[in-house]
């Protein structure tokens, strides 16, 4: 066979796989949902996408993957897109070596992972073989973890196994009305539980976000495209790089309507870079995580949501506060809590132990951190956020209030005796010896004189002063002991 020969052979079977099964196709688009390569071509820059192992086949098809790497905004980033026209997406042996590849090259090279999720799960034909497979990827994914960004977009029903490279990922991202996370399909669960819900009520985008599974939940494959490029521009491409900087924007801006008890959206719009607010889980409990850009560089904000430090709420801002620390991003805390919520009988031991988590977490982090009290930081909750060991630059605005316990509780163990003889009425008695504590004792002046904040500062100069510490703690060094692991409280 002459070398033409075989050039032809090969461009007709890449023209066959290419074209896929028409029937099949049509069937995708009808369901709303686009092929994989048309989601390839969605994410990356025009024409940048380079496939790889396009020929390999099971029983003379396309495997059911597409993979291969491209460019957003000119930076390199490997992809996969699972193929659900072709065997539902199955993972098989062959399935998983073309996924393999891809992410042992992004570790080699520090690329970011896009992983689009669309599948049925593992190859049922192929037994254990299947199982196999899925193990590894999975072990592959958990050395990468930390090292390149992985972002799962949940693109299709993905349940069991399938449903697990999104929960392996850093971030995932999930279309209403497509996408589905589900530890057992909706059959299983009316066979078990006797609860007769569809997919997307149980594992859908929107209930996902709600039950903490997904970062975010887009009402269109579009959106999702958007919101994943937005993040990756907020992203170093590797643990050993910085995110890109950008222009800096008006550097010495003053805040205008800022006070104690302003809410997360109004505060975070006036520290931040417009239109840079890219917020993580929103609505799974009131604390707020998000990236954004602070003077031109991309920082990791937390704000506690005000009222008390729930079980959800802790282990949201550990698992932010770990991501970030992975990718050296630095933490912004702003601090506005009653300390830690008193749980019910039975569940002493899950608050304990996420607290212990959040704690955990910005002990262990090594990435600049800055906190910022902007109402009151009672308690464990203050010890894990802003304590001076935890971190780096602590700032309090007038009128904070930093202690071990609230007012009124302090009244109650400070100054039982001065309640119990009191003439007037014990509910205003009780107040004013509370706010007399929070002003005299714990109030945020009192903190800076014994050490324990930097300063109190004007509300409307927070963001010139942290985006001056930014710069300052630019060039931190900090490592932990050499060891293994730490042994997190989970």
């Amino acid at each position: 066979m002459s070398t033409i020969q075989d050039l032809q052979q090969v461009q007709a079977r890449r023209q066959e796989i290419l074209d896929g099964d028409a029937a099949r196709v049509e069937k995708q688009k009808k369901s709303g949902k686009l092929t994989a390569r048309e989601r390839v071509a969605k994410l990356l820059d025009d024409k940048s996408f380079v496939e790889l192992d396009i020929l390999v086949s099971h029983d003379g098809k396309a495997e059911g993957v597409v993979t291969g790497y491209g460019t957003v905004e000119g930076r390199p980033v490997y992809v996969l897109s699972q193929d659900y026209t072709v065997l539902g997406g199955s993972v098989g042996e062959k399935h998983a070596r073309k996924i393999a590849k891809v992410l042992d090259l992004a570790r080699k090279t520090g690329s970011p992972v896009v992983l689009m999720c669309d599948s049925a799960g593992a190859r049922i034909d192929e037994g254990a073989t299947a199982l196999e497979a899925y193990a590894d990827i999975f072990a592959r994914m958990a050395r990468m973890s930390g090292v390149t960004p992985m972002i799962a977009m949940v693109l299709g029903p993905c349940v069991g196994a399938a449903a697990l490279m999104s929960e392996m990922s850093d971030l995932t991202v999930m279309v209403k009305g497509v996408g589905a996370k589900l530890c057992a399909g909706p059959q299983v669960v009316s066979a078990v539980n006797g609860v007769n819900k569809t997919a997307e009520e149980l594992g859908g985008a929107q209930a996902m976000l709600q039950q903490g599974g997904a970062d975010f939940a887009c009402e269109s494959e579009q959106e999702a495209f958007e919101t994943v490029r937005k993040a990756l521009a907020l992203l170093p491409s590797n643990n050993m790089e910085d995110a890109p900087l950008e222009a800096a924007e008006e550097l010495n801006r003053a805040c205008v309507g800022l006070e104690a008890g302003v809410d997360a959206k109004t505060l975070l719009a006036q520290l931040c870079d417009a239109g840079s607010v890219l917020e993580l889980g929103a609505g799974y409990t009131k604390a707020v995580t998000a990236l954004a850009r602070m003077g031109g560089r991309a920082v990791a904000l937390v704000h506690t949501g005000g009222g008390e430090i729930c079980a959800k709420r802790a282990q949201k801002i550990a698992r932010f506060v770990r991501f970030a620390d992975c990718y050296n991003l630095p933490v912004v805390t702003l601090i506005d809590t009653e300390g830690l919520s008193v749980p019910k009988e039975n569940a002493q031991s899950w608050q304990l132990k996420a607290t212990g988590q959040m704690l955990f977490a910005y002990a262990e982090a090594t990435t600049a951190k800055l906190a910022v009290v902007t109402g009151k930081a009672i308690g464990a909750a203050y010890v894990a956020l802003g304590g001076r060991a935890n971190a780096d630059v602590v700032y309090a605005w007038p009128g904070s209030v930093i202690a071990p316990m609230t007012g009124e509780a302090a009244a109650t163990v400070l100054c039982s005796e001065e309640l119990r003889t009191s003439k007037g009425d014990p509910k205003e008695a009780r107040a004013e010896i509370a706010a007399r504590y929070e002003a005299e004792v714990a109030d945020g002046v009192n903190a800076a004189m014994s050490g324990c904040v930097d300063d109190v500062v004007d509300p409307a100069q927070t963001r010139k002063l942290l985006i001056a510490s930014l710069e300052m703690l630019a060039s931190k060094r900090d490592s932990n002991p050499p060891k293994k692991h730490g042994n997190m409280p989970l």
